[in-house]
């Protein structure tokens, strides 16, 4: 029996304006994250802090290639800072789920990360993470009942995410039923501490696609270009009714699993192997090298993204946590 064999990243054009606009969002979300990281460990933030970095090249390319003015959908995990941003949620949002104020979208009441606005294609972070499949099968397949067959979705997932029930029960039900969905796997080598070699046997994640009968890509997740050609494509595929796309982006995590954790049980040799690269460096040395933008120009969004997220934070530390006494502390369904 020959081995299923994985496409890589397509041979697709991508603009240079694309690039430069993914580059925004991903310096936008390493800087939102790098002030949370700080305020975390001054004891400013309540909860875990899980960052994303070394992630944001993989995640930023899902995000852009979703409408949310069109009724798209995105479902992000807690590494997904930059899909988030590139989507539609504001950096007010974040910073207010993190610091709890009212303002935010879980008006303080619920853990920062899970975090979310589904009227407006965002439904909230689930931690039985496979979970977030299905639920935007069911959210697709509401809106197929309602004729917006013109809507697609996305869903982001760990290595480990994919050992669950859940994540299998979702993934069929998506091949059968023919859905739009992208299903984007971010495979960091580890499941908090536990690697890859002890979670699957298989040579590449990607290769389980077959199986379901959808379709796959397995690409460098640090590298931007490879990451931007394969979600373009996967996007056009789900738009014209090929059915769900998995995309397998290989990288590692520059963090532990959260802020909390030391990450000691990385080895060396994955830190200085091929996916232990900042994907953040390699996209701007990209850039320059093609000339789709100067130094200064960079160098100017990396200023605007720190002045962005400064301005943010200090907004929502001085906006009011929620009362126990004063609110009203029924369920908000008619904003979800």
């Amino acid at each position: 029996m020959s081995e299923p064999t994985v496409p890589s990243a397509p041979e697709v054009e991508v603009s240079g304006e694309r690039f430069v606009d993914a580059y925004r969002w991903m310096v936008l979300a390493r800087a939102f994250e790098d002030k949370i990281g700080a305020l975390y460990r001054a004891g400013k933030v309540v909860g875990g802090v899980y960052l994303g970095r070394g992630q944001e090249a993989f995640s930023v390319s899902l995000g852009l290639q979703l409408n949310q003015s069109s009724g798209d959908i995105f479902a992000g995990l807690i590494r997904d800072q930059g899909g988030r941003m590139a989507f539609g949620e504001s950096i007010d949002d974040a910073a207010r789920a993190y610091l709890g104020s009212v303002e935010g979208p879980m008006k303080g009441r619920d853990g920062n990360i899970h975090r979310g606005r589904p009227k407006e294609g965002m439904p909230a972070m689930i931690s039985h993470l496979g979970a977030s499949v299905s639920v935007v099968n069911g959210m697709l397949i509401a809106k197929r009942y309602q004729g917006k067959t013109e809507c697609i979705g996305g869903v982001t997932a760990g290595d480990g995410n994919t050992s669950t029930g859940a994540f299998h029960e979702g993934l069929n039900q998506a091949a059968v039923e023919n859905l739009p969905l992208i299903v984007s796997v971010a495979d960091n080598q580890f499941a908090y501490s536990t690697p890859t070699k002890s979670q699957y046997a298989c040579e590449d994640l990607a290769m389980r696609a077959e199986g379901y009968g959808v379709g796959a890509y397995s690409i460098d997740g640090t590298n931007l270009d490879e990451c931007l050609r394969a979600f373009q494509d996967a996007a056009e595929k789900v738009r014209a009714g090929e059915g769900p796309q998995l995309i397998v982006g290989k990288l590692l995590r520059l963090s532990g699993h959260g802020e909390h954790d030391d990450a000691k049980y990385v080895p060396d040799s994955a830190r200085a192997g091929k996916y232990g690269q900042d994907c953040n460096v390699l996209a701007r040395e990209m850039i320059l090298e093609r000339g789709f933008a100067s130094g200064a120009e960079l160098d100017a969004i990396q200023k605007e993204a720190v002045a962005k997220v400064e301005e943010s934070v200090s907004r929502a530390q001085s906006e009011n946590s929620p009362s126990p006494v004063t609110d009203d502390w029924k369920v908000f369904a008619s904003e979800f």
